[in-house]
């Protein structure tokens, strides 16, 4: 969560060549805490669970990981509770009357049960049914999703709640842990094109928020390019049409009634890398396996298949996330690529901490451009939320909502972060969410029943062109 650096612009035109048949510009919020719970953001209810609170989250039982070591025999019921009160259909309703369009759906790969090596790896199982179930509301309120790969196997970041296990080992960035994470891109393209409740899915991403400095991710350039050949080669095979491929995949008549069966051909294919080929590979027994959880063995196996969906939108944070030379996702893309940027003035580093010093910054936010010159558009802010390191007024906070969605609409659209938190005594009553919750910003009326309206839209006219003292723009 906590960027300093670049962003995107482009044309609608641009935008909606992207994900066609989608919205032009993206209203949304950020499903946190749901299948990726962190604790910051309810804390009682994680007390009540079992868990515990302290200063350093890899102290104490402050993650999912750390939960099911210490509960081994109870952690999937707790969680299964858990999944199913933090979103529920009434969440849903609330958010199509508030106009939202879009929700990011932050998951673990554990939500790919069979990836956990669970000689060293604990984690709740059971989430799959619940996202199911989710996505299937979605669907039916019009409300479209990104799957965001939020945690990833081995740990993408250090010493942070969000990765399901707090810890400064950091083994994500390893051949053994980038083929875990490609066989799950596999395993979410297909649910995403043949499951009934995934047809809410518009987009994948491949990792929330990796180490910035990128001489410590080493190939990460390559794993971006192995991410988006997973995707299309499952979208070949299932006869998809993907715009702008090299790539050329016939698929025999004999297993054209078999699409496990026809992407363990596709695993032989030497357009592919061989480790997209491993990948593709690994993924067809999870595969057959979530067929029988899931009562989809008979899409999986006994049916034909042929275009069904366009092709989904690989989703990359945008390379200025990272700094020291890093690789460029633009350079990857095959088909249609879209990009996330992160901002939060809250952790510091972006302005001085001053209202006035906010407002002069995100009103005069060249991130979007500079996104842009280097191909990451369409580009649209991920994360996002209400946040300061002052005391912000009521005032203040109307304005500073205004400024940021119409700092934010100059590129493909806003998800805010988070659609809820909890209110509790342990947070100060409605003080946390005060800031990061959408559905509190709306009671409160800092954000507008109709998210494309602001109150005021001349709100950053006294701030444009100026300067302040920042280390990001």
């Amino acid at each position: 969560m906590r960027h300093i650096l670049a962003g995107v612009v482009l044309s609608s035109t641009l935008v909606a060549r992207a994900w066609a048949g989608q919205p032009d510009q993206i209203y949304g919020v950020n499903l946190g805490s749901w299948l990726v719970l962190e604790p910051w953001m309810l804390p009682q209810e994680w007390l009540d669970m079992g868990g515990q609170s302290c200063a350093v989250c890899a102290s104490c039982i402050a993650t999912e990981s750390s939960f099911a070591k210490a509960y081994p025999d109870t952690v999937d019921t707790k969680f299964a509770q858990h999944w199913d009160t933090w979103f529920t259909q009434d969440d849903v309703n609330t958010l199509k009357a508030a106009g939202i369009n879009t929700v990011r759906v932050p998951l673990g790969y554990w939500i790919v049960e069979a990836l956990v090596d669970r000689s060293h790896e604990s984690y709740p199982r059971g989430g799959l049914e619940y996202l199911r179930r989710g996505l299937g509301w979605l669907k039916d309120a019009g409300i479209q999703a990104i799957l965001d790969h939020h945690a990833l196997p081995g740990v993408q970041t250090p010493g942070q709640m969000f990765t399901g296990n707090c810890t400064t080992e950091v083994q994500f960035y390893t051949p053994y842990n980038y083929h875990r994470a490609l066989v799950w891109t596999a395993v979410m393209t297909t649910l995403s094109h043949l499951d009934p409740n995934f047809e809410s899915v518009f987009a994948i991403e491949a990792i929330n928020e990796p180490i910035m400095n990128a001489t410590l991710t080493p190939n990460y350039g390559t794993f971006q390019k192995n991410f988006v050949e997973v995707i299309r080669a499952v979208e070949l095979t299932l006869g998809i049409f993907v715009p702008s491929s090299r790539f050329s995949l016939s698929v025999s008549a004999s297993v054209s009634n078999n699409f496990t069966a026809a992407l363990s051909a596709t695993s032989s294919a030497t357009i592919f890398s061989t480790e997209v080929q491993a990948a593709l590979l690994d993924a067809v027994p999870i595969l057959l396996e979530i067929g029988v959880a899931c009562g989809l063995q008979t899409i999986f196996e006994a049916s034909p298949f042929g275009k069904f969906r366009d092709s989904l939108v690989a989703n990359f944070m945008d390379v200025n996330w990272q700094y020291d030379n890093p690789s460029n996702p633009a350079d990857v893309a095959i088909g249609p690529q879209a990009y996330d940027n992160h901002l939060y003035y809250s952790f510091g580093g972006v302005a001085a901490a001053d209202p006035k010093s906010y407002m002069i910054s995100i009103c005069n936010l060249t991130r979007i451009q500079a996104d842009a010159a280097v191909g990451n558009s369409p580009l649209w802010f991920g994360e996002w939320g209400l946040p300061t390191q002052f005391n912000a007024t009521d005032e203040f906070l109307y304005q500073w909502a205004d400024a940021q969605k119409l700092a934010y609409s100059k590129g493909a659209g806003w998800i805010f972060w988070n659609f809820k938190t909890e209110i509790s005594s342990l947070t100060n009553g409605s003080a946390l969410a005060r800031q990061w919750s959408y559905l509190e910003g709306l009671k409160l009326g800092f954000l507008t029943q109709d998210p494309a309206a602001l109150h005021d839209p001349n709100v950053c006219v006294p701030y444009m062109n100026s300067t302040t003292h920042s280390t990001g723009s």
